[in-house]
């Protein structure tokens, strides 16, 4: 272990001694937010656990309308532009390509983030990581204030069950498995703080069957979410893919096909079930992955769109297949997720719901925000789109990017000194948005290397 590794080491133990658990106005705020989800989940349940069992007894209740299960079978690591239904050459995911055929695809969706720790928890908490109680490091530990979608669908009666693969987001650790009924990491898998070199689809597989053919989810309303984890690096050649080649992206490729397959699997599996006409199933990454473009690599560090440009589709029973091309975020995905079980959202949520287009409704525009505050290994990020514009603000205001990017996808001409008006009014939808985002300090501090 080097020096850096073990220091970072002492640190995780260190401030897992001390988790965020709030204090004062944070403390309050949290328990605040916690008793209006619990107040608003209760307010609802009685109507949906009636329209839930309604459904559930005549299996055809209304099938096209909530509530709804549904499944979440997140990738990490998958950029928008690396699928076969955005345009890529390459077949690396034939079986999410026919499944995009029947699904409504968003071809505009965006991360929270850049990295896992930072984009998943505010995934599922429909907030931004600079406003959650949290520490400085960078696998982030999440306080319990923080009000997630499964304490607002469990406090409902429903169910909630998850598979991981990658232990950072073992039980326990991260902070964000409050409210799950099952949570369960594969096996065989350790924590590496600088890659992932295991591959798990082969294991998340099978551990998501065997969850979703509990005979209890035949009666229940319930979420259930997967994460894969195999495109993340380091990126690995399999027998069963296509061999495009020995460069890092032609690997990646690789292991998107593998991960592909394995998904199938879950889908059939999904299929077969006797809800499976009550089920919404969505896919989407939880950041993508950079391969040089603006001297990058990997990811985390920006939120330039390799980054933070995401698939996102919904299988959705009873609607046609259709593209949406607005600009859609995934902090709103958590209340979204919540419409269409028949639950509210939280009251300490940012996000909206944008279920309604998903049955037909108008797909208004929004502006998305992507967040990354500084940790240990990161400096503050802030990007803001509007429709084709995208502002990056660097630090505390400290520089700025504008980029174009309908005509400019790759971000590769910086407009911020030329496109004054546009840059102008840019800046202010950025800082009317920022002023909506509470910040909070990390417990523990920032570790500094």
């Amino acid at each position: 272990m080097t020096r850096a590794r073990a220091l970072l080491a002492l640190l995780i133990v260190a401030c897992s001694k001390d988790r965020p658990v709030p204090t004062g106005a944070d403390a309050s705020a949290g328990a605040s937010a916690s008793a209006s989800a619990s107040a608003s989940a209760s307010a609802s349940a009685s109507a949906g656990a009636s329209a839930s069992a309604s459904a559930s007894a005549s299996g055809s209740a209304d099938a096209g309308r909530p509530p709804f299960n549904v499944v979440l079978l997140t990738i990490d690591s998958l950029r928008a532009d690396e699928v076969p239904w955005a345009g890529y050459a390459r077949d690396v995911a034939p079986n999410l390509a026919a499944l995009a055929k029947r699904a409504i695809v968003y071809t505009q969706a965006r991360s929270i983030s850049s990295f896992t720790s930072k984009s998943l928890p505010a995934m599922l908490a429909s907030k931004y990581p600079s406003e959650m109680p949290r520490d400085g490091l960078f696998f982030t530990k999440y306080a319990p204030s923080n009000v997630t979608l499964c304490d607002v669908l469990s406090a409902e009666g429903a169910t909630c069950v998850a598979g991981m693969a990658h232990a950072y987001l073992q039980k326990g650790y991260a902070g964000i498995d409050h409210g799950f009924k099952k949570w369960q990491l594969v096996d065989g898998i350790s924590f590496d703080y600088n890659t992932d070199p295991f591959v798990t689809s082969q294991k998340l597989a099978p551990v998501a069957i065997q969850m979703l053919s509990d005979a209890a989810l035949a009666d229940a309303r319930f979420f259930a979410w997967f994460h894969f984890m195999d495109p993340h690096d380091e990126y690995q050649s399999h027998p069963e893919s296509p061999h495009w080649g020995k460069q890092l992206r032609d690997l990646y490729d690789e292991e998107i096909f593998y991960t592909d397959a394995w998904i199938q699997k879950v889908i059939l599996a999904i299929e077969a079930q006797p809800w499976a006409k009550r089920t919404i199933v969505i896919v989407s990454a939880d950041h993508g992955e950079s391969f040089g473009e603006h001297y990058k690599w990997k990811h985390a560090q920006e939120l330039y769109e390799t980054h933070v440009h995401v698939p996102l589709m919904f299988v959705m029973p009873g609607q046609s297949a259709r593209t949406i091309d607005a600009v859609r975020s995934h902090v709103d995905l958590a209340p979204t997720i919540l419409a269409l079980m028949g639950a509210k959202a939280a009251p300490s949520m940012n996000g909206t719901s944008f279920a309604d287009e998903l049955f037909g409704g108008e797909a208004a525009s929004r502006d998305s925000i992507s967040d990354l505050p500084p940790d240990e290994y990161n400096d503050k990020r802030r990007a803001l789109v509007h429709e084709r514009w995208k502002l990056i603000v660097y630090g505390f205001e400290e520089r700025f990017s504008l980029y174009d990017l309908k005509d400019d996808p790759m971000e590769t001409k910086d407009l911020y000194p030329k496109e004054k008006d546009v840059a102008a009014d840019m800046l202010k939808r950025y800082r009317e948005a920022s002023k909506a985002i509470k910040e909070v300090a990390p417990t523990c501090g920032i570790p500094k290397h």
